[in-house]
């Protein structure tokens, strides 16, 4: 294939990622409903470690293990904002307020450090 051609299919995979990150997205929503209504955290270390161990022991590369995890890092910052957004936004509606949750994801608050 020629470089068109495999832009072609990079295009094709990223719209398939599109997908596949807002059902993953849903998903993480739909947790955060079941969430407001449990004492679960929306922030789960050891469901992390999980994520990040699975998705290591499924990588055949070439994406090194370390490089995939910072992928999943953001993506799960992401996905830990959706939560809370669906949390606080409920709890905000009824006249509610969440104080022992941080504004930003881990990610942002990195970058705003």
């Amino acid at each position: 294939m020629d470089i068109a051609e495999w832009r072609k299919k990079i295009d094709e995979l990223d719209l398939k990622l599109v997908e596949l990150m807002n059902q993953r997205a849903a998903a993480a929503q739909e947790i955060g409903r079941l969430k407001r209504h449990s004492d679960l955290p929306i922030y789960e270390p050891e469901r992390e470690k999980k994520i990040f161990d699975n998705v290591s022991a499924a990588n055949r590369g070439p994406l090194p293990n370390n490089e995939l995890i910072r992928i999943f890092e953001r993506l799960i910052d992401v996905m830990r904002k959706l939560q809370k957004d669906e949390i606080v936004g409920a709890d905000t509606a009824q006249g509610t307020s969440i104080a022992n949750e941080t504004a930003d994801t881990e990610f942002e608050a990195d970058v705003n450090d």
